[in-house]
């Protein structure tokens, strides 16, 4: 059986840094991506910013409490798009098996790549010297045999740098992980583990595949794998968007469904426009509201067939909305999301044949 070459290439600080790249007077200072405002949240931060533990998804105001100079920039996300852009055709220069995760990251598989290079390390140098050279940001790269491994050696000595996890190494490093630096597992998932003891891949892996299932469910297969260093996924250049969403933080809390109305206008102008421009159209719509104490729900209703217009879209976010409003509490978050996708030449063929 072949063992496959994964590159994995994440952009450091890359919205922070291009702040930084195209602002001299930014350089060497302590960066955040996003609005100062009082409800305000951190799309990303530079790692001077980091150095006072200001991390993206913070509050805005928590942030400026760790770093009293911390100095905040709307972001420019077209500027970001085109500088992805950039990054994705250095890519294409060794694979076509390219598979983006965010504009600041991909898979890359160089098995067999087009410029004939045997060791994988060296192409991921190349690109990342190409990227610099390019654009002027520094990346980092992990390197190993499959794509859970690949995605935790890119982060293991960021910035601007690179470790290499090689064939028969993999067990080994994911026994000493803390099982809360897996990709994937979030806050509740590494509460739960540690209730369970298990604080590392080490402490996973002593699990039989019984136990696993015993705690773990349909997900004990995925589990067991993962902590001997196993992962059979593809890199997946045609992998599809699962949903396209928008949400707005307010200023201010509302109470009434005018104001929900008004404030949700714009963010199903931005779901509708970028669904739009990809093409392509969805069957469901959810609705996601946060309160003032931060209780979160969210309402979904898909449709026989896809939205085929703005309006058709906003009438059924419209009736969700009405569903909870007036609200339990104050309203704080408002988003909209469209999943459950179909090409707009399949939109149109279920309607033809609907009428019919």
């Amino acid at each position: 059986m072949t063992i496959r070459k994964i590159i994995h290439i994440d952009m450091d600080a890359f919205y922070a840094s291009v702040e930084q790249r195209d602002n001299p007077e930014l350089r060497g200072r302590p960066v955040a991506v996003g609005y100062g405002a009082k409800r305000g949240v951190v799309a990303a931060a530079s790692y001077e910013a980091r150095a006072f533990g200001v991390y993206s998804a913070m509050p805005s105001v928590t942030a400026m409490r760790k770093c009293s100079e911390l100095v905040f920039v709307p972001p420019r996300f077209e500027v970001y798009r085109s500088v992805s852009a950039q990054i994705r055709e250095i890519f294409a220069e060794h694979t076509d098996l390219v598979e983006p995760l965010s504009l600041d990251e991909a898979y890359l598989d160089v098995t067999q790549n087009k410029q004939g290079i045997p060791i994988a390390t060296d192409i991921a140098n190349a690109t990342r010297a190409r990227i610099k050279e390019a654009t002027g940001l520094n990346s980092s790269a992990g390197i190993s045999y499959n794509k859970f491994l690949s995605k935790m050696a890119s982060g293991y000595r960021k910035p601007n740098n690179y470790f290499v996890i090689p064939p028969g190494k993999g067990e080994s490093f994911v026994a000493t992980l803390p099982i809360e630096k897996f990709h994937g597992v979030g806050p509740a998932t590494a509460g739960k583990m540690h209730k369970l003891g298990i604080q590392t891949g080490a402490d996973l892996a002593r699990l039989s595949m019984e136990e696993m299932i015993a705690r773990f469910g349909n997900s004990a297969d995925y589990w067991f794998k993962l902590a001997r260093g196993i992962d059979g996924r593809q890199v997946n250049p045609d992998r599809e968007r699962k949903s396209i969403g928008a949400e707005d933080t307010f200023a201010d809390d509302i109470s009434t469904i005018d104001e929900a109305r008004t404030m949700m206008t714009p963010l199903v102008d931005k779901v509708w426009n970028a669904c739009e421009k990809r093409g392509i159209a969805g069957r469901t719509a959810t609705l996601k509201v946060k309160f003032a104490d931060f209780e979160q729900i969210s309402r979904s209703k898909s449709q026989t067939g896809p939205f085929r217009t703005r309006t058709g879209l906003a009438q059924l976010v419209d009736a969700l909305l009405l569903q909870e409003f007036p609200p339990r509490a104050p309203v704080r978050l408002l988003g909209v999301t469209v999943s459950n996708f179909v090409s707009i030449d399949e939109g149109v063929a279920d309607q033809i044949e609907m009428a019919v």
